[in-house]
């Protein structure tokens, strides 16, 4: 008899705490695959940006993938290790021959390490790592677009120059600031 009493007791326990175990497991296991799509995230941009970075530099996406890597390989350290001493060689302004190509073989350390942590070691290796694809048209391009960005200061500031010999500035400023006086007038 005292069995079927106990028996019952443990069955209602198992009753009633069986969804918050079940509520707290999800929680956890949704928690985990975050982390790995946050990981797997840093991952692709930085696979991706090993491409360019050593030529045009690094893009707003691959500086925030960096900038988080201590927050989402928080328990990491082989990563977080991997990306200070990136860090600490990026410190270095007017770096050398010999210091740009230690950054380059820090970046590709840092994504290996990356890849280890996601559980690639054996599948993505030393030699796939440092050895990114780039189509020659991708380049061109990528080329021509860095060529106007350089180029699109001096145009506007020969843009201004010719204005300013034109009198065509400082009718324009002219005109500006008694637009912004009449429309002040008609706010009052």
């Amino acid at each position: 008899m005292d069995i079927s009493i106990i028996e019952i007791i443990i069955k209602v326990i198992a009753i009633f705490t069986s969804p918050f175990f079940a509520v707290f497991i999800g929680r956890k296991l949704e928690n985990r695959a975050q982390q790995r799509k946050d990981k797997m995230e840093i991952f692709k941009t930085l696979m991706m940006a090993r491409t360019t970075v050593n030529i045009y530099g690094w893009t707003y996406e691959s500086v925030r993938a960096l900038n988080i890597i201590d927050i989402v390989f928080a328990d990491d350290k082989n990563v977080r290790q991997a990306w200070k001493n990136l860090y600490d060689k990026y410190c270095i302004s007017n770096p050398s021959a010999v210091e740009l190509k230690e950054r380059e073989k820090l970046m590709y350390k840092l994504i290996e390490s990356i890849a280890i942590s996601l559980g690639y070691k054996d599948k993505i290796t030393w030699e796939t790592i440092q050895s990114p694809y780039m189509p020659e048209s991708v380049k061109q391009q990528l080329d021509n677009q860095n060529k106007c960005q350089q180029l699109f200061p001096s145009i506007l500031g020969g843009m201004y120059t010719t204005m300013s010999q034109n009198g065509t500035v400082s009718n324009t400023i002219k005109t500006s600031s008694n637009e912004n006086t009449e429309q002040k007038k008609e706010l009052s």
